[in-house]
């Protein structure tokens, strides 16, 4: 069964992001939820790169996106993790992120 996740970017007249709505077929619900940022990295195996979007809007607070990548870089963690079994290295990227979380000032999980 295929899954579909689509992305709608809204430009401002500086074709900055005004706007970012997403869905995806196995939502819990089927309308167009909005953000105001996302991150997209895609593998490139023959190219052996990384390809990848990332849109923020202008609402976007700074206290917001030190948030929303101290998260990244935890689920990062956690993905890595299960794709590797390289615990260790989890362990690091998993501390790297609470050290960020202590220099941008996140509170206390």
């Amino acid at each position: 069964m295929e899954k579909t996740i689509e992305i709608a970017v809204e430009l401002d007249g500086n074709q900055v992001p005004s706007s970012i709505r997403w869905r995806a077929t196995d939502a819990p619900t089927p309308e167009a939820q909005e953000c105001q940022a996302f991150l997209l990295s895609v593998w490139d195996a023959a190219a052996k790169n990384t390809m990848r979007i990332d849109l923020w809007t202008q609402e976007m607070q700074v206290d917001h996106m030190n948030a929303f990548f101290f998260q990244t870089l935890m689920t990062m963690a956690e993905t890595y993790s299960r794709a590797t079994g390289n615990e260790e290295v989890a362990q690091g990227l998993r501390r790297f992120a609470e050290d960020f979380g202590k220099h941008v000032e996140l509170p206390p999980r």
